[in-house]
């Protein structure tokens, strides 16, 4: 096989959305926001009409369907991963999407999103780049208070809370919350920004973004019943709080057990933990997964940090047809970053090399598609890999990688100062 796939053509410039497309989008999209009763709450936006910048926190598919009855009736163009282009790419691109690769320096999305304020529309961006995985703000791009100046027009945001304790990352069920909720808000005027330094930029929309869907459920006293609601937990939720076990853990129903030291917690309705026997060591999902954070840094911090050589299998998306198998090799990621190397049947090797100071966070999923199993995707402006760990030869969390990218690209930043 040789890299003469067909590209994802991602100079095309964003289309205005179909006018007879855009009372179809807010019907499709109404159903569901009925049914959890999204109760949208407007601050500061009285008189607010396109251009401006819309930017959105990101737990679940329903944030789009939010966000879409949030503006009805103006015109959007909307930053969407190339994954969710595939098989569809004609009637995405009609309703206002622009396709982006993953956590890539992409100048021409920049021009892209500049063509849309300059069409008099609505910019909207998701600048986690990803689900959260529980519930939290994800990590934001230093860069975003630059862009939005550069754009030049008001900035909006829009938080919505009860997607992901609705519908979690690591186990999309709908659990059917209702109420979810949602905040609307002008963060800036064009003037107000205009004025305000891009550090005070980034760190209002920082704050602005700063979410916590556990502890908006707990304060709402919003009940789950789902009787499997603890499963897919454990992806998170990599390393036992009590013995410190990496990779051991798993979930089934309401439990959560780690299997090297046997302790089990409880996930409730209200969506905390407690442990069935002991201490509970944490009780709020988020302040587990920042333990493990906090483990990760540590690792980094020494300079240990390693995956070590793990067999993978890679398929890549050069456009968005389908994925095409490219081979099996093997990812390691260490204090270097990541390193992927692969050969497909006819004995061609591939190589992808994403160092420290080019990845400030990475995306990965869980059992993706339902199907494929946990992964990594890894891309270059002109392609994205998928690559998948074999848990049967192997133990791994991509939950952990996803950290450690994170807390390299930081202690990276620290280093140079």
């Amino acid at each position: 096989m040789k890299d003469d796939f067909e590209r994802f053509d991602m100079k095309a410039p964003p289309v205005r959305t179909k006018w007879y497309l855009r009372p179809l989008t807010y019907l499709l999209s109404a159903p569901d926001v009925i049914k959890h009763g999204c109760i949208i709450k407007k601050t500061d936006v009285e008189g607010l009409k396109p251009p401006f910048v819309l930017l959105c926190n990101h737990n679940a598919f329903m944030d789009f369907k939010v966000a879409t009855k949030a503006i009805f009736p103006w015109r959007a163009n909307y930053v969407v991963a190339i994954d969710g282009f595939i098989g569809r790419e004609k009637l995405l691109r009609d309703v206002g999407c622009i396709c982006k690769r993953k956590f890539t320096n992409d100048t021409m999305l920049v021009r892209q999103l500049m063509q849309t304020i300059k069409n008099g529309d609505v910019a909207v961006i998701y600048p986690e780049a990803r689900y959260s995985l529980c519930g939290t703000t994800a990590v934001l791009p230093g860069s975003l208070g630059k862009l939005c100046k550069l754009l030049g027009v008001p900035v909006v945001t829009l938080i919505c809370h009860g997607h992901h304790v609705n519908s979690p990352f690591w186990n999309l069920h709908d659990r059917k919350v209702k109420p979810t909720e949602a905040e609307f808000t002008r963060l800036f005027d064009t003037e107000t920004l205009k004025n305000t330094p891009v550090e005070e930029v980034n760190a209002r929309i920082t704050e602005a973004l700063r979410y916590d869907d556990f502890a908006w459920q707990k304060e709402r006293g919003i009940k789950v019943k789902y009787e499997r609601r603890a499963e897919g937990l454990h992806k998170v939720l990599y390393q036992c709080a009590a013995c410190g076990s990496e990779f051991r853990m798993g979930a089934k129903g309401t439990i959560l057990k780690c299997e090297a030291c046997g302790k089990e917690w409880e996930m409730t309705e209200l969506g905390e933990l407690r442990a069935l026997s002991g201490e509970t060591e944490f009780s709020h999902i988020p302040d587990w997964y920042e333990w493990e954070r906090e483990n990760v840094r540590r690792e980094v911090e020494a300079g240990t940090y390693s995956s070590g050589e793990l067999p993978v299998r890679v398929d890549s998306l050069p456009n968005a047809k389908k994925f095409i198998p490219l081979g099996t090799g093997i990812l390691l990621h260490d204090m270097n970053g990541f390193t992927v190397r692969v050969q497909d049947a006819d004995g061609d090797a591939f190589e992808m090399v994403k160092n420290v100071p080019s990845l400030y966070s990475c995306h990965i999923e869980y059992e993706y598609l339902g199907k494929f199993g946990d992964c990594v995707d890894l891309n270059t402006l002109k392609d994205t890999w998928y690559i998948y760990p074999d848990p049967e030869k192997c133990a791994f969390s991509v939950t952990k990688m996803a950290l450690a990218t994170e807390e390299l690209y930081n202690a990276y930043r620290w280093a140079k100062g």
